[in-house]
């Protein structure tokens, strides 16, 4: 379907002389930063071809990035966009929501929690953009599927970029959100300092965008469940990869004697966790697989701390066509009937269980492995990990996978 015309910067577009970049589009290529296995980093489970949540068929992932500016000035922020069944038409979702520690935003929930439907996009920013997001995605979906008389009430969600961004400088504009819109579609994505994950911070390190995915094999079929993860939780010494306490090794290798920023090294920061599958699973089933999602993080090591906004919410692409709540038209509403839907047995959702685990784990350790070192509000300076010291932290603990070149997805 073609999208309206809105008033937004051609997308595409890098303006590096200006000091702003905004990517609209997820093609990975030349450059692109290695990901955890290409590190030789081991994790559990089979992943997808892209090992990403686009593994999925269907969902399809855009971005705007913004970065310009220094000082006060610095924004350092942008947007995610993950459509579960692409933006071309009108077609909802099975979704369920779980609050891992909600101090914490995620509009739309209520309908969610009550209706066990998804109708739209699930967008992720900074803190103090979030209504400007649910607005421009609120327009889209109007003018978009034409409902000039329904209510949307779209999911957005929000962790806090304040370290490296001027968040009250509301630099996420409507436009942006469109960008983000137009660009997204499938494939392998983009991971790092990308789209609402440009300015977060994990572990003391360099957060930001890092997705997963694993391929579930039972008796009757074969399914994908795909993870995302906007990262901006955990504290330096809880950080744990392949379960080796690497946080503490490292920051004991680069600065013994020497404490990071408190604003930088608190668990006190946030993680939004978007989980899709094929697999045809009700709402309360994707509730439960909502909440594995803190196995996942925890395996990494954060505690879901007091103040740490964590919040997991997840989708089934299965039963297309089946799950519509707000018909768009007189007509459409006239011809409905009963839907018969598909339901995986829940004596056979372990795997699924699994899945969610290890594609959560594996999600935010890309996340860190991808993002770069960034300098930005009042000069603040947040350091990427270091790949050949943690390389270095893993070979001695014996977890590392030696080979003269790894390749992300599937082996």
């Amino acid at each position: 379907m073609k999208l309206p015309h809105f008033r937004a910067p051609r997308v595409f577009v890098c303006i590096v002389a200006a000091g702003l970049v905004l990517v609209a589009g997820l093609a990975v290529g030349a450059g692109t930063p290695p990901r955890a296995r290409d590190l030789g980093i081991p994790f559990d489970g089979t992943p997808g071809k892209w090992n990403a949540i686009t593994d999925v068929p269907g969902v399809e992932v855009g971005y705007a990035t913004i970065n310009r500016g220094e000082g006060t000035n610095a924004a350092r922020t942008g947007v995610t966009v993950i459509f579960p069944r692409g933006k071309s038409g009108y077609d909802p979702v099975f979704a369920g929501w779980a609050p891992l520690n909600s101090v914490g935003e995620m509009t739309g929930m209520e309908f969610v929690q009550e209706e066990g439907i998804l109708e739209g996009p699930i967008t992720t920013t900074n803190s103090l953009s979030i209504g400007t997001v649910r607005d421009a995605i609120s327009k889209w979906m109007v003018q978009t599927w034409k409902w000039n008389e329904i209510c949307c009430l779209p999911v957005v969600a929000e962790t806090h970029d304040g370290y490296l961004n001027n968040i009250a400088a509301f630099f996420v504009r409507e436009p942006d959100v469109f960008q983000a819109i137009q660009g997204a579609t499938s494939g392998p994505l983009r991971e790092g300092n990308v789209g609402g994950g440009t300015g977060m911070t994990a572990y003391g390190f360099k957060g930001g965008v890092g997705t997963s995915s694993r391929v579930v094999t039972v008796p009757w079929g074969r399914y994908t469940v795909g993870v995302i993860v906007q990262a901006n939780c955990g504290e330096r010494q809880q950080l744990r990869i392949a379960g080796v306490e690497v946080g503490r090794e490292l920051a004991a290798m680069d600065h013994p004697h020497v404490a990071l920023d408190p604003k930088l090294d608190r668990e006190q920061g946030s993680i939004i966790i978007t989980i899709a599958t094929d697999a045809p699973f009700l709402p309360y089933q994707l509730v439960r697989l909502a909440k594995r999602a803190t196995n996942g993080l925890a395996r990494t090591g954060s505690i879901n701390d007091d103040l740490s906004g964590d919040m997991a919410i997840a989708f089934s692409t299965a039963n297309r066509g089946l799950v519509g709540v707000s018909t768009p038209t007189e007509e459409a509403l006239e011809k409905s009937t009963v839907s018969k839907v598909d339901m995986m047995p829940g004596n056979r959702i372990d795997p699924f269980f699994a899945a969610v685990t290890e594609a959560t784990e594996e999600a935010l350790i890309n996340a860190l492995i991808a993002a770069e070192t960034m300098t930005g509000y009042k000069g603040h300076r947040v350091e990427a990990i270091d790949h050949k010291k943690l390389q270095e932290v893993l070979r001695a603990h014996h977890m590392l996978v030696e080979r003269s070149s790894a390749v992300s997805g599937a082996e």
